[in-house]
């Protein structure tokens, strides 16, 4: 099957990016990254966001969810400021959609949660679960839940493991059951009227991912945080057939780059360009209302 050409006129979205600057990689990071990155083969360097959108157009992609991050209570590193999100999404707001995050954990999350939205104009929200060290079923966030629901705005939750501390000892702490999609199940069960998008394949809990986004209709997921070749056969099974309008592209950028995703996605399946459409931009179009 022939391979839809990207490079002619841009049209991908990329619904999982962070930023490639100090602030994520470093800051927000700390050690729990440097450990991620050991895991990807990456290096921790910094570039700026031109660079970015650069790297992005030459891989034949228009738009980027870009995502705020925020798991000071449980690792003790800064967040990346929801205005720092909403800054540089005026800077390239033709670019990037701009996810804001609040730290379950404090105090001031509701609170937090509807001034990203009401005030800075943010489109959605990011959690990461493990890093966060929350269980997003546990009944104390139900308010947060309500919250979001009420403002109308899609939310990404993170699925399956995570390489953030892989290979220190303890894990540094960080708790992979955070990171089973059953867990967020149970939300999108007591809250149908909140959009969820599940980040990556949700290894080891492939199957559950894949039965939840057929079983509930505000469900979808993305295909981010791994290479195609990698990801496992069934997940790219049901992207091609039973959930071609529910499943979207995303890297994880900048730990996966656009163009060695881009060229996986290429080499390792063989969809049809309708399904390619679904799910390069179409579906994203969709669930973020471009």
């Amino acid at each position: 099957m022939a391979n839809i050409d990207l490079l002619d006129e841009p049209r991908a979205i990329d619904t999982h990016a962070h930023q490639p600057t100090a602030e994520f990689l470093h800051d927000a990071g700390g050690e729990m990254m440097r450990d991620a990155a050991g895991k990807f083969g990456t290096e921790l360097e910094t570039w700026g966001y031109e660079e970015m959108r650069e790297e992005y157009h030459q891989a034949g992609i228009r738009h980027a969810v870009l995502l705020g991050w925020d798991a000071e209570t449980n690792t003790g590193n800064p967040p990346v400021e929801n205005d720092y999100v909403a800054e540089v999404r005026d800077d390239y707001p033709d670019f990037f959609t701009g996810f804001a995050s609040v730290d379950p954990l404090k105090d001031d999350c509701v609170a937090e949660a509807e001034r990203a939205i009401e005030e800075l104009d943010l489109s959605g929200f990011k959690f990461q679960q493990i890093a966060q060290g929350f269980d997003p079923s546990a009944p104390e966030h139900d308010e947060l839940w309500a919250m979001i629901e009420d403002l109308g705005v899609p939310v990404v939750f993170h699925g399956g493991n995570s390489t953030l501390g892989a290979g220190a000892p303890g894990g540094r702490g960080l708790r992979v059951r955070h990171g089973n999609p059953l867990l967020v199940d149970d939300v999108a069960a007591r809250f149908p009227d909140m959009q969820i998008l599940l980040a990556h394949p949700a290894f080891p809990w492939e199957k559950e991912q894949l039965a939840i986004c057929q079983q509930k209709g505000n469900v979808y997921m993305d295909l981010s945080g791994w290479l195609p070749k990698y990801i496992d056969e069934q997940v790219l099974q049901y992207a091609g057939s039973l959930l071609r309008d529910k499943v979207m592209f995303g890297t994880d950028y900048p730990m996966i780059r656009p163009e060695a995703w881009l060229e996986s996605f290429a080499e390792h399946t063989d969809f049809s360009e309708e399904t390619q459409r679904k799910l390069l931009w179409e579906n994203a179009e969709d669930f973020l209302g471009l």
